[in-house]
């Protein structure tokens, strides 16, 4: 089975429980990080068109809408319907202008230079195909337009990449588990994060895809980063 399918079956097994396990698991500092990856992406008071990829059950999307111009337009994507299933009604109750739908990262239904903005939040990781994602997340982004990547990271400095494996590799999969019933999820999500490529192989592949200016920030002694280029 193609490791999207597996993905898609994964996330739509946890969806109902998530948003909770994500926020108590990481003490819910991925909302920093989100408002300032935000800051990046609505740069402008101008209406923008934004494309969040693997959009999840919506937490980016959301954030994003709520700070965009009025008259943007706030697209999310993802394989998971069981997610965006929960982000649909995230996105009724906070009241926002955005919308989800199925897409496929690596064959973006849109045409070539359609978006101002796309987004990533904690999802790149989890492409089949990194360097096609890229490539096609590039093509629908107008010239000038920006991609801003968030995404969690193993930390350089050797003690507190100690304690962050001790977490990530043996609390986490065991809350994880208990609490949703699926361990192997939360044994896939640290795993999948140790196996990215590192800012030194990753910045590269940007540029490989047709981005330039490329640049990174991290966050939280580098347990998340922030990449942001320009096509």
């Amino acid at each position: 089975m193609a490791k999207k399918e597996n993905i898609k079956r994964l996330f739509d097994n946890i969806a109902p429980d998530y948003d909770k396990l994500n926020h108590i698991l990481s003490l819910n500092i991925d909302k920093g990080w989100r408002k300032k990856a935000v800051r990046e992406i609505v740069d402008t008071n101008s209406p923008l068109t934004v494309l969040d990829v693997a959009c999840g059950t919506g937490d980016f999307t959301i954030e994003i809408a709520k700070k965009a111009a009025q008259g943007s337009v706030v697209k999310g994507i993802d394989l998971s319907e069981g997610m965006m299933q929960v982000g649909r009604d995230k996105i009724k109750a906070a009241d926002v202008d955005a919308t989800l739908e199925y897409g496929d990262c690596e064959a973006l239904a849109y045409a070539d230079d359609t978006y101002d903005r796309i987004s990533v939040g904690f999802g790149v990781r989890n492409f089949e195909n990194l360097a096609v994602g890229l490539k096609e997340m590039c093509r629908v982004l107008k010239p000038g337009g920006k991609l801003v990547i968030l995404e969690l990271s193993v930390p350089s400095n050797p003690i507190i990449r100690w304690c962050y494996k001790l977490y990530f590799l043996n609390i986490l999969p065991a809350i994880g588990g208990m609490v949703s019933g699926n361990r192997g999820a939360y044994e896939y999500l640290p795993a999948s994060v140790l196996h990215f490529p590192a800012p030194n192989k990753f910045i590269p592949m940007l540029g490989e895809a047709g981005f330039s200016q490329v640049k990174h920030k991290a966050f939280t002694f580098g347990v998340c980063r922030m990449y942001i280029g320009i096509k």
